[in-house]
């Protein structure tokens, strides 16, 4: 019986013995500092978003998240990242809306559907069009006349060829029976400088442009939102005068694909309380953003229709991939 006793003790304590260091890596996570990638240039504004939402979710996790500016390729430099990143939590990155869209247009590096982890949705952009304030331009009916005597005269700059600023441009462009000249940039920084610097006509972007349009460098002629703005009321949308587009671009936190569920929610729990977080709406403010929240499973499915909707409208622009 003691011999009996002991062997069942000495198998308890083995048993227990290797459920301790898989109990120890769930617990201990995060034990390092987690890396953020923004696809986007330091200073812009989607950066200063990204860097209050990482640093509300560091305190709540209690480790530091590092973010990690890639910017280039249409915002897609983070998707490229994560297909050969580790699903250990330790690499997360934003997902801009071009990740629904450039595969359309042309071969990417990643699968959309199958190779990302949709962790959490929080945010959304204002999108609109400025010109500068003195400038001929005073309103996107002034921009459709000059653009329909002058055809692929008018410049603007966006964020990228297939981000939001971009294909939301076209769409107006293409129901307005206007040609225009597309000029990509990197990001919100760049764009902001080529227009300020009398490079381009106008700019096509997030709200980077608030300050320059508050000081009267920029005039906003339109945003792009299903109704109009609380901060610029008078400002009409593209869809209210009659070109029927519409564009907020939703993003969040996503991952690596095969990230064990526990620790996706652990990350989800994290990110979903800085929406909570004084400092982190107070940033949204800052840029004209609302909360636009979707746990895991909503953000999957809803990642699953746009990806569907944009192959729709990037045909109907006529920039699908030649196959």
């Amino acid at each position: 019986m003691t011999t009996r006793r002991h062997i069942l003790t000495t198998a308890a304590a083995g048993a227990a013995t290797l459920a301790l260091p898989s109990m120890g890596l769930a617990q201990a996570f995060p034990a390092r500092p987690i890396r953020y990638i923004c696809p986007w240039p330091a200073g812009g504004s989607t950066d200063a978003v990204i860097r209050a939402i990482a640093e509300s979710a560091g305190k709540i996790l209690g480790q530091q998240i590092i973010v990690d500016n890639k910017p280039g390729a249409g915002g897609m430099l983070g998707a490229n990242e994560l297909v050969n990143a580790k699903p250990d939590g330790y690499t997360l990155s934003q997902l801009p809306h071009g990740v629904f869209r450039i595969p359309h247009m042309q071969k990417t590096t990643f699968d959309t559907l199958n190779d990302f982890t949709w962790i959490a949705c929080l945010t959304g952009y204002t999108f609109g069009l400025v010109v500068p304030a003195e400038g001929p331009i005073k309103s996107v009916a002034d921009l459709v006349a000059y653009a329909k005597a002058n055809p692929g005269k008018f410049t603007y700059g966006s964020t990228g060829t297939g981000t939001s600023p971009h294909l939301a441009v076209e769409e107006f462009a293409q129901r307005a029976g206007i040609q225009l000249n597309h000029i990509p940039f990197k990001g919100n920084a760049d764009n902001m400088q080529a227009i300020l610097g009398g490079h381009t006509m106008a700019a096509s972007d997030a709200t980077g442009w608030a300050p320059h349009v508050a000081s009267g460098k920029l005039r906003l002629i339109a945003t792009y939102g299903s109704k109009r703005t609380k901060r610029w009321p008078e400002v009409p949308t593209l869809n209210e005068l009659g070109y029927k587009t519409v564009s907020d671009s939703p993003f969040g936190v996503c991952g690596p694909k095969g990230m064990d569920p526990a620790l996706t929610r652990t990350l989800h729990d994290a990110f979903r309380k800085t929406l909570e977080d004084p400092a982190v709406l107070a940033m949204f403010d800052k840029f004209d953003q609302t909360i636009i929240y979707m746990g895991t499973e909503q953000y999957t499915k809803w990642a699953r229709e746009t990806f569907q909707a944009e192959k729709a409208t990037i045909e109907r622009l006529g920039m699908a991939m030649k196959t």
